[in-house]
């Protein structure tokens, strides 16, 4: 069966985004580093369709997923990059209560439950499905993430969009795997309990 994994950067406080909720690449999470190449080869589908060619992986294999899933806040992020799909290369949902279309024409737009969604795509025959975030998505799939990749950045922003935002309870995972960089970011890998 295919698995929910959660793959995203977060501060050493728990956070996947500044207060604003806008794109924390570049300004929170840095690219550049010892940790860059690696990440890339590790996830290559994480890697915008756009990007693709400039970054090199336009031509390497899917390693982990076939199908990306995120939050209305999250998509809207790139859509106001001028961005409508960045992620053509996957099947892409978003996840919104009050959007009906998305101006990606492949981006499938869900308005109904998302768990229960996602617990009918992982049915489906194929590779895992990459939620991106956001942290109110990710609150509401709580139940569902199987396996959470941690990009950890060496940064504190005091506050701003959670890692998850959900009321409280405590869900064990275990640690699958670690490597940390020159650049103090870390990834972490872990597996549900």
């Amino acid at each position: 069966m295919r698995k929910l994994v959660y793959l995203v950067a977060s501060t050493l406080d728990g956070f996947i985004a500044a207060p604003t909720r806008e794109d924390p690449t570049g300004s929170v999470f840095q690219f550049e580093g010892d940790h860059a190449e690696p990440l890339l080869r590790e996830y290559p589908e994480m890697v915008p369709t756009h990007l693709r060619s400039v970054l090199g992986v336009e031509d390497v294999p899917h390693r982990h997923f076939d199908t990306v899933v995120e939050g209305r806040v999250s998509y809207q992020m790139g859509v106001d990059l001028g961005v409508p799909d960045a992620y053509t290369h996957l099947r892409h949902y978003v996840f919104s209560r009050t959007m009906t279309e998305a101006p990606g024409p492949a981006v499938q737009v869900v308005n109904t439950d998302p768990a229960e969604k996602i617990r009918e795509l992982k049915k489906e025959d194929g590779k895992d499905i990459w939620l991106v975030g956001g942290g109110a998505l990710a609150g509401a799939l709580r139940d569902e993430v199987d396996e959470l990749h941690l990009k950890l950045y060496p940064v504190v922003i005091g506050s701003g969009a959670p890692l998850f935002d959900a009321g409280f309870s405590v869900d064990s995972y275990r640690m699958a795997d670690s490597r940390t960089f020159e650049s103090g970011v870390a990834l972490l890998r872990y597996v549900r309990a």
